[in-house]
């Protein structure tokens, strides 16, 4: 099945977890596949990966934070590849902290790499998208930009991502006729690396099991359940959706168990 023949997607986070995902299942229906994220080496690993050959992925290292890092994505993808058609905008950070210890660092952190990263990203493919007669961007948002979770306190993290849920409904109007769609997945806990980035491994297998049961559904998510929803957002079977938050959460948003 090649639904992605011949297009050339950009994805953000593309080292691991979720985007590394999203970036193989690209290149396995025929997509040609720029990935971003900070750690080149990381990258470079995952490129060997995703496709071993080399023909088919391109990396670039740099932070999403900065504007001039969308910028050279979009170069590479069109000098490697011709032009940008898809854009999963899924770079982000988390680290779960009361907002009364919260200083203003940590909340630019989050601001800048989530909202102001995905902002810019999106601007610089969208002007790719439009030489090529439309596009699809998917982005990354947050069930916590949703619901409050008390067990994992984010002020910062979940204001971030709510300005990625209103950034979808404000580009699809905006966009709509450039032919450029742009949709959002809202992951619950979802089992990836992110966590290993404030919790040591062992904390990691102590705490993720615990969220089993906080989906309704009885398990936590596994990159591959979003990978699912954005490739379906990306592809032609959603070509009349846009401006959509989709929950991908194992039952969280439906209510509560108890």
């Amino acid at each position: 099945m090649h639904t992605f023949s011949s297009k050339v997607a950009i994805v953000t986070g593309g080292g691991s977890g979720i985007g590394k995902e999203v970036a193989k299942r690209l290149v396995q229906a025929g997509a040609q596949v720029v990935i971003g994220g900070r750690d080149d080496a990381k990258l470079q690993r995952a490129a060997a990966e995703i496709d071993p050959s080399g023909n088919q992925v391109r990396c670039h290292a740099g932070d999403i934070a900065q504007p001039a890092t969308a910028a050279a994505l979009v170069t590479l993808a069109t000098q490697a590849f011709g032009g940008v058609d898809i854009l999963v905008n899924n770079a982000g950070v988390f680290r779960p902290k009361a907002f009364l210890e919260v200083d203003e660092a940590e909340y630019d952190w989050f601001l800048d790499t989530i909202l102001k990263g995905k902002f810019f990203m999106a601007q610089a493919a969208a002007r790719a998208m439009q030489q090529r007669g439309g596009g699809a961007i998917v982005q990354t948002g947050s069930l916590w930009a949703l619901q409050a979770i008390g067990a994992t306190p984010s002020a910062a993290y979940s204001a971030a991502n709510a300005g990625v849920h209103a950034l979808t409904r404000n580009l699809a109007i905006e966009l709509a006729g450039s032919n450029i769609r742009i949709n959002t997945v809202a992951p619950g806990v979802v089992e990836t690396p992110v966590y290993n980035t404030f919790m040591s491994d062992e904390q990691v297998k102590d705490t993720l099991p615990s969220f089993n049961a906080f989906h309704p559904l009885g398990r936590n998510g596994q990159p591959g359940d979003i990978a699912d929803a954005i490739l379906f957002l990306a592809s032609p079977n959603a070509s009349w959706i846009t401006g959509t938050v989709l929950p991908v959460d194992g039952g969280v948003m439906a209510g509560r168990q108890a």
